[in-house]
């Protein structure tokens, strides 16, 4: 819409909202949770994210993971591995297993995304 729309609709010097009073997301903290959300932005990974922190102790086997799905092992390790190098989940290997965990941070992170206070905080 033109200024020139503008002032037709609302007047000469007439606002056409309220200012935010919050602070913006910067560019830099926009650019570090892009990875977070493009990781999670996939149906697959966003269930097993929830797999995951909702197993009783924490953590889950690959092996109960794979369960849950009907998919090939290669494309659960292929999503985890996703989910691992996005910092979303830390993995660790026990004798043939690899057991994964939730890194809270991050889901803090993604859940805290657009309130101001925690931009705030980010910034400073």
């Amino acid at each position: 819409m033109t200024g020139e729309a503008h002032e037709t609709m609302n007047g000469p010097g007439v606002a056409c909202c309220t200012p935010s009073a919050g602070t913006a997301m910067s560019e830099e903290q926009a650019e570090q949770v892009t990875p977070l959300l493009k990781a999670l932005a996939d149906p697959v990974r966003l269930r097993l994210v929830s797999l995951i922190a909702s197993a009783q102790a924490g953590e889950a086997c690959v092996c109960d993971l794979n369960e849950a799905f009907d998919l090939t092992q290669a494309t659960i390790s292929h999503h985890l591995k996703v989910l691992h190098s996005a910092g979303i989940v830390d993995r660790e290997k026990r004798g043939v297993w690899v057991y994964y965990s939730v890194r809270s941070e991050a889901l803090s992170a993604v859940a805290n995304l657009f309130t101001s206070a925690s931009l705030a905080g980010a910034s400073a």
